[in-house]
């Protein structure tokens, strides 16, 4: 051994605190249970989420009947296929009713 490790003094440790007389227990392992995770209220109920699917289903079926067919003809063009009251008044009243139906499953309360 070298002369170093053998010639050294320990060190001695002086407190005044009147709580480092008390004995300080060691740390165990404490025993951990599994906790069973809380249920989270959700903001929207049932309802409200049966609401929001019928309105997006109004709003693409709008979308839907309001998509364009194919003319019988490229060199044709047939007014009546292009402006018929499906497309420029059934669908978009479709899509507006579903996008009624969507703020309306929005805010209703649960």
């Amino acid at each position: 051994m070298s002369k170093d490790k053998t010639n050294r003094k320990k060190k001695v440790v002086v407190t005044t605190d009147s709580n480092a007389k008390k004995k300080v227990k060691p740390t165990t392992a404490r025993r951990t249970t599994r906790r069973e995770p809380e249920k989270v209220a959700l903001e929207f109920g049932r309802e409200n989420y049966i609401l929001m699917a019928a309105g997006l289903g109004l709003v693409f079926l709008g979308l839907i009947l309001m998509a364009g067919g194919q003319m019988p003809s490229p060199d044709v063009w047939d007014e009546d296929l292009i402006y018929s009251t499906r497309r420029t008044f059934i669908a978009p009243l479709l899509i507006l009713i579903g996008l009624g139906v969507e703020v309306y499953a929005i805010f209703k309360r649960a």
